[in-house]
């Protein structure tokens, strides 16, 4: 017999700190902080993200979901936000990842694969050996304005 494993649950956009601590207290392993995005909702100020970073205790991941491509803008954030995870919503190039590690050792990367087709499975089989974890998505990173996941889809139903 397997023993049982308990999943470990991500809420994303957390807004405030009375979030942090519900979705705590309801047994979320990680928060998802949104910062400014080109599209979506749920972004909060970096100030803000690092004031719920700074009341999380060991052992719950502080997810910082941000759109920025460059390392060192992705350093930056991190240092002012202070999570220990960072969420790249958008691409970037493959060099990158190293540059990161070796820049921000102990910080979990996690790489967000917008599943748009065919071309996504390779996406996830090229950058997987450079991350921590993949992340499956929905969104389009090649529109105007992108959207770079956790689109909702509504659903309306008739009673």
């Amino acid at each position: 017999m397997q023993p049982t494993r308990k999943p470990r649950v991500k809420i994303c956009c957390i807004s405030s700190i009375e979030e942090a601590k519900m979705a705590i207290i309801y047994g979320a392993a990680a928060l998802g902080l949104v910062s400014a995005m080109p599209s979506g909702a749920g972004v909060i100020y970096e100030e803000l993200i690092a004031e719920i970073s700074a009341v999380v205790p060991p052992g719950v991941s502080t997810f910082l979901l941000t759109s920025k491509q460059d390392v060192k803008s992705i350093i930056e954030q991190q240092r002012r936000c202070r999570v220990n995870t960072i969420q790249i919503c958008d691409y970037l190039r493959l060099e990158t990842y190293q540059d990161l590690r070796n820049s921000m050792p102990g910080i979990s990367l996690v790489q967000v694969i917008h599943v748009t087709g065919e071309e996504s499975v390779k996406e996830a089989i090229e950058i997987y050996p450079l991350v921590d974890a993949i992340l499956l998505d929905s969104g389009n990173k090649s529109l105007a304005i992108k959207e770079l996941g956790g689109t909702v889809q509504q659903l309306i139903m008739n009673n």
